[in-house]
């Protein structure tokens, strides 16, 4: 039985009330990761040609601007490539991260029979090799499930910072008693990054990539899942 305490109210009126709340944690949002596939060398060499374009694509823009504000090399750069999908050599990721998130989705309750999920966009970057390169906060608003394999990366590279979603919560936030834990008083969290690591997440989660020093090669693979309605697919068969 929980007990209570007495409190005098106003008047002299004595009233019992609980000392012990019950708790029920509502509006959870999942982050979900996994490490060690051992394919990371084959995503790195197929991956490789996709990175030299991205390259060459901003080497004029990169002169040009070196030319008017100093030799600062490819800093501040991120280099992104063009779409991964349907390339033979990461067929096999695309089918893994579509059925991955057709269940996660499933796992947090989404009937999901008149949908069929697919991986709707898929593409790797990497960061400058002088540095600065980042990623601003944001959202992905055309998925549902968006993630990141890590190809290279270490503990002296960028890595994800995810920042509360709910918007009334952060309007009034307190200060945090212990920032190195992660409580119901936090506001953002992030996670260490290696070769290998991936990370699934509700694309409506905002996240950001911190400003990267250029000590190490970082690069990683990023996509969306959408579930579309099979109505739609019909149609379009049609």
């Amino acid at each position: 039985m929980k007990k209570k305490q007495k409190v005098t109210m106003s008047g002299g009126s004595t009233q019992a009330f609980p000392t012990q709340l019950g708790r029920e944690d509502h509006f959870k949002c999942p982050v979900w990761f996994a490490d060690g596939p051992a394919s990371v060398d084959e995503f790195n060499k197929a991956s490789d040609s996709y990175i030299e374009t991205a390259k060459k694509n901003l080497k004029k823009d990169i002169a040009k601007r070196n030319k008017k504000f100093g030799d600062k090399g490819d800093m501040g750069h991120i280099f992104h490539s063009t779409s991964l999908i349907g390339d033979p050599n990461f067929l096999t990721l695309q089918n893994y991260v579509g059925a991955t998130s057709n269940n996660l989705l499933m796992e947090m309750g989404f009937d999901l029979t008149n949908y069929q999920v697919f991986t709707t966009e898929m593409w790797v970057q990497e960061f400058a090799k002088n540095g600065g390169g980042n990623h601003t906060l944001h959202t992905h608003w055309n998925g549902h499930i968006s993630g990141f394999y890590f190809l290279k990366a270490s503990e002296k590279t960028s890595r994800p910072f995810f920042e509360d979603p709910r918007a009334g919560n952060l309007m009034n936030l307190l200060p945090e008693k212990d920032k190195t834990k992660v409580t119901y008083a936090s506001s953002q969290i992030n996670y260490e990054v290696k070769p290998g690591r991936m990370i699934f997440f509700p694309s409506y989660l905002p996240h950001l990539y911190t400003v990267d020093m250029g000590y190490e090669p970082f690069r990683f693979i990023h996509w969306n899942c959408q579930a579309i309605p099979k109505g739609v697919l019909n149609v379009q068969k049609g």
